[in-house]
Formats: structure tokens, C-alpha cells, sequence
């Protein structure tokens, strides 16, 4: 959706979880020295001002990475894949202070190495601008003005059979959702070993509660590796039933040591987080 933009919400609790995710699966691939290609179906613009006007009208980073980025007097260490989100978040400010929040992209970059790739697809051209001033340049990097839904066949199989899709749609209009569905079993059919990474809001809404449940009956079916979906809910929706409670991450074909890493990060992130006291955080994994 053209009018959509992630400034509003970059480094709430939402990218806290889907980044200590992303981080923790790249961290897997670059285990082994064999490249791996990263396809990005909404790139956004790569990095945000958290002090700019987007970012401010709501303040959403200071009850995500906000709470992260200081904890004094806190005693308890962060678990190893959150300390390591906030970690590549501290290298991409220039200072002791929190101003800048990296999304997908700039992660990524952060991470890949010189034999990996990444393929990065924007819609909207502001963001898009931004994205490509600040990677289409470097290496191993494409960024591309292009539906990312349709993008992902021409992506698949990389030459070196390790691969990542991250699908993160607003989810403001509700094709994305048969269309995220449809995306994951198209990856899937074109690369069965492929990782696929979902990033899924949780509202109330019949078509985000349908969702989980359908990709995992299609990743039962056609991942090799099975399926894992982290969720955590840290807020109430409002007085009319709206607001964005949690959200989850929905990975087919996850590395297998995803779901140890995760379980303790996922708890924490429930009690760091929290914005009531019913505040939850669940791993599955088939």
C-alpha cells in the first residue's frame, strides 16, 4: 500500500521481535562459507530516524527497543539473540544515544558477508529513493521499485541453494493476506529448502487469526524442514477493539537450532515489553 509507512512504527516491539528473529537466522546461514541470498518483498527505506516527525508522532520505539537500549539498574542479562539485535542497533548509531533504528535491509547488511546477496524490493518511491541512496550501491545488493509479491520467482533458487525470504507486508489492506499465503507456497514450490520468514500482526481481525493456522498446513506440506511461530502479545487493544496487541514470526524451513534460541528471547521480550500484565510470549514448532 502506497500510503504506508514504516517510519511510524520503526523499533516497536513488533520489529524488536521479527529482527531478533531475522538476526538469528542470518547469524545460522553465516555458519557455513557458502554464500546465501536474502530476498526483502518490502524492503522500506533500510534504516529510520527515530527523531524525526514520523517516529516521534507515536514514540512506538520507546516501548520496543527504547526499553532495550537502556536498562539501568537492571541486573538481568539480555538473552544472547536479543543482546545481539541490540548490538547490531548500537553499531548502527554513531553514539551512546538511540537515534537511528536499522530495519531488514540495513541488518542484513550489517550481516551478509562479500559472497552473499541480498534483493531488495520497495513500492513506495520515497522509500524506495531513500533505500537505494543508501544500498543499491553496494555490493552483492539489487534494489528494485517492484511488487515484492511478484518479485520473488524471479529470485528463486539462488545459484547456491541457501536462501532467505523475509515477507513483510503492512497488512493494511487485506489481499496481503491470501497474498502472503500465496508467497510462501510459491518460495516454497520454486526452493523447498528455502527459508521463509513471516512477519504476521496480531488484531482482531478474522484474517489475522486465519492466517498462522494456513501457513503452517501449507509449510506441513511443502517445507522440508517444518515450520516455527514465535509470538508475542504485549498490549490491549483499545476502547473500540483496535490497536496492533502483538505479533508473531512465522518461519518455514527454520534453522534447527531457531527454536532454542528463540524460546528464551521470546519470554523475555514478553516481560521487557509489556504494556499490561496479561503479556505473552509462545515458540512453536512443528
Amino acid at each position: 500500500m502506497l500510503a504506508y509507512r514504516h517510519a511510524f512504527h520503526a523499533g516497536n516491539h513488533a520489529d524488536v521481535l521479527k529482527h531478533t528473529a531475522l538476526v538469528a537466522v542470518l547469524r545460522y546461514m553465516n555458519l557455513k562459507d557458502k554464500g546465501w541470498r536474502m530476498v526483502d518483498t518490502h524492503a522500506g527505506a533500510g534504516g529510520y530516524s527515530l527523531q524525526g516527525e514520523y517516529a516521534t508522532q507515536h514514540g512506538e520505539f520507546e516501548q520496543g527497543i527504547g526499553r532495550l537500549w537502556n536498562r539501568k539498574g537492571q541486573t538481568e542479562p539480555l538473552p544472547e539473540a536479543v543482546a545481539d539485535l541490540v548490538a547490531q542497533v548500537r553499531s548502527f548509531n554513531a553514539g551512546s544515544t538511540l537515534t537511528q533504528y536499522p530495519g531488514s535491509p540495513a541488518l542484513a547488511h550489517l550481516l551478509m558477508r562479500n559472497q552473499d546477496q541480498l534483493r531488495l524490493s520497495e513500492m513506495h518511491p520515497t522509500d524506495h529513493k531513500i533505500l537505494a541512496s543508501y544500498l543499491a550501491e553496494q555490493r552483492g545488493v539489487e534494489v528494485a521499485m517492484v511488487d515484492g509479491f511478484a518479485a520473488v520467482k524471479g529470485h528463486l533458487p539462488p545459484p547456491t541453494r541457501r536462501g532467505v525470504v523475509l515477507i513483510d507486508p503492512s497488512y493494511e489492506i487485506k489481499t496481503d493476506y491470501a497474498r502472503t499465503l500465496a508467497g510462501l507456497r510459491e518460495a516454497l514450490e520454486r526452493f523447498p529448502e528455502c527459508v521463509v520468514m513471516i512477519w504476521l500482526p496480531q488484531l482482531q481481525l478474522l484474517e489475522s487469526a486465519q492466517l498462522p493456522q494456513r501457513l503452517k498446513a501449507s509449510a506441513d506440506k511443502l517445507a522440508k524442514k517444518g515450520w516455527l511461530h514465535a509470538r508475542l502479545s504485549v498490549a490491549q487493544a483499545d476502547a473500540r477493539g483496535f490497536g496492533l496487541l502483538g505479533s508473531s514470526v512465522f518461519v518455514a524451513n527454520p534453522p534447527h537450532t531457531l527454536a532454542a534460541t528463540l524460546r528464551p528471547s521470546v519470554a523475555f521480550l514478553a516481560q521487557a515489553l509489556a504494556q499490561f500484565d496479561g503479556a505473552t510470549g509462545l515458540v512453536e514448532a512443528s
